[in-house]
């Protein structure tokens, strides 16, 4: 598919120029990608739709960018137009240490960007990898034996799935930094603490050099008064944690998936579009 022809491609100049002077100059260690885990144990706060268009916006910038889909409902996959045959590998075999991450690499319609993709066989990773050696580790193994080929990234992002369990645990394990997507609705805020706690678990134990890179509210509608105190609270209890961008509730956004597309090539002048764009900024000129 002529992806610049059929949706007009994506929006380019200035924005991209001082994106990716972002990424080269103050988001990205030398020799070394940075890694982004995008968490949070409920369920239909925007993870999926925040980590396929924060790494899409990257990569449209220049940089090159690996996505890694550790959720067995695929979302991240599926919205980037990719799907997981049966007898294919994903990353799931690589957690399993039968396949590599070179392996299982996949294109996607965004240029500079690569998939690692999950299959619904993930869904037996609660049963199998509390049996295996070093089963917290076992996706930071995996990062870490293929340096070659995880050093031609400058950013990695990992789609969690909506739970606390060992997905989630090896996710956060191998990451640097997490962003936290927060939904503008009523119970905005339940589930947090038990995440922090989690988050906290983690530093504690298994990985110290983690830290929480900022929450980002999502699904925002800016004309409720519900959607402004859910902001308020939100500034007000992580005064400095809380990411100035607010990504609003967008009909474009919600529609990108079944294109297979981020939203910027669905349509780049969309709200959506922007607000991505803007985040993707933020998140990495804060590093």
């Amino acid at each position: 598919m002529d992806v610049d022809r059929k949706y007009g491609g994506y929006r380019s100049g200035p924005r991209q120029a001082s994106l990716l002077g972002a990424a080269l100059h103050g988001g990205r260690r030398e020799g070394r990608a940075l890694i982004y885990a995008i968490a949070n144990q409920k369920g239909g706060v925007g993870k999926t739709t925040t980590a396929i268009n924060l790494a899409a916006s990257i990569a449209q910038a220049g940089e090159q960018v690996l996505l890694v889909d550790m959720d067995a409902q695929a979302n991240a996959s599926h919205g980037l137009g990719v799907r997981v045959k049966p007898g294919q590998p994903s990353v799931f075999e690589v957690l399993l240490g039968e396949a590599t991450l070179a392996s299982v690499d996949r294109p996607c319609p965004v240029p500079n960007l690569h998939l690692i993709p999950a299959s619904p066989d993930m869904a037996g990773a609660s049963v199998m990898l509390p049996f295996l050696d070093r089963r917290e580790f076992r996706l930071k193994d995996a990062l870490e034996r293929e340096k070659e080929f995880v050093g031609q990234f400058g950013f990695v992002f990992i789609d969690c799935p909506p739970s606390l369990g060992l997905l989630t645990i090896n996710s956060l394990v191998a990451a640097d930094r997490v962003i936290i997507p927060v939904q503008s609705e009523y119970y905005a805020l339940e589930g947090l603490a038990q995440l922090m706690s989690t988050i906290n678990a983690v530093q504690d134990r298994l990985n110290p050099g983690l830290r929480i890179a900022g929450l980002v509210l999502t699904m925002m509608n800016a004309r409720t008064s519900l959607g402004k105190q859910v902001e308020q609270e939100l500034r007000t209890h992580f005064p400095h944690l809380t990411y100035r961008t607010v990504v609003p509730r967008n009909i474009r956004l919600a529609e990108a998936p079944s294109h297979g597309l981020p939203v910027s090539m669905l349509d780049p002048t969309c709200p959506g579009s922007d607000a991505y764009f803007d985040l993707a900024l933020e998140v990495i000129s804060n590093g």
